[in-house]
């Protein structure tokens, strides 16, 4: 049996956001699940890769419920939040200024902001170099930013273990604990996501420079970093 082909264009926008506005309510419980906690972790580390001075102003694109809006926070910053998803927004907490946009066309003046996240999203972007093209519009000169994203470990051992945990067990949880339809797209999802020297060329052309990959924990997830061009 042939597998549904995965969304495209305004289509993709459209079910994104639909999905996320339906599990908004449970989305942390199970991602704390689904990392044993270590997002919480990987979320502080790259916070603090983004090398900026504390009280700097920094939007957190594709911010969910807030996870990394709080992180930064913790750290010093002044944190913004963005979602395309209206739900996911609703559903944070301790998050006072949040806004709902699209990537690709955000509300903020050119270099509004010194620094920005982004986590676990990059895949879920309909278009994703104009999402850079936005990031860097958003961002003054020497701005930084730091990105968390899923990736497969380059481990055969590890590989097996990640297909098994991520393409059998985590739709399994989520369809017990939330919801089917998303957590059956999450790792279908990964064939959205260009590979690693592609998302650093993206980067690029968007007008950023001293672009960074780091594998996290084995490759399970990935980090990117880089600096505006000034």
């Amino acid at each position: 049996m042939k597998s549904t082909p995965l969304p495209q264009g305004d289509e993709k926008t459209r079910v994104v956001r639909a999905m996320f506005d339906a599990i908004a309510g449970r989305y942390e419980f199970v991602n704390r699940i689904m990392t044993f906690g270590l997002d919480a972790k990987w979320r502080r580390n790259c916070v603090r890769n983004l090398y900026l001075p504390e009280g700097s102003k920094v939007l957190d694109l594709a911010a969910g419920t807030g996870d990394f809006t709080r992180e930064l926070t913790k750290q010093g910053q002044i944190a913004v939040a963005t979602d395309l998803s209206y739900g996911m927004l609703h559903a944070a907490k301790k998050v006072p200024e949040r806004v709902q946009a699209d990537g690709v066309r955000l509300p903020y003046a050119t270099g509004t902001f010194d620094g920005l996240t982004c986590g676990y999203a990059l895949r879920n972007f309909t278009d994703l170099q104009k999402t850079f093209d936005e990031m860097a519009r958003v961002l003054r000169p020497n701005g930084r930013i730091s990105i968390l994203e899923i990736s497969e470990p380059n481990s055969k051992i590890l590989q097996f273990g990640f297909k098994l945990w991520f393409r059998k067990l985590v739709p399994l949880i989520g369809s017990v604990l939330s919801n089917r339809a998303a957590y059956a797209y999450l790792p279908k999802s990964t064939a959205y996501l260009p590979d690693r020297d592609e998302l650093k060329r993206m980067l690029n052309r968007a007008g950023f420079s001293a672009v960074n990959h780091y594998a996290v924990m084995g490759g399970v997830s990935q980090q990117l970093s880089a600096t505006r061009n000034g």
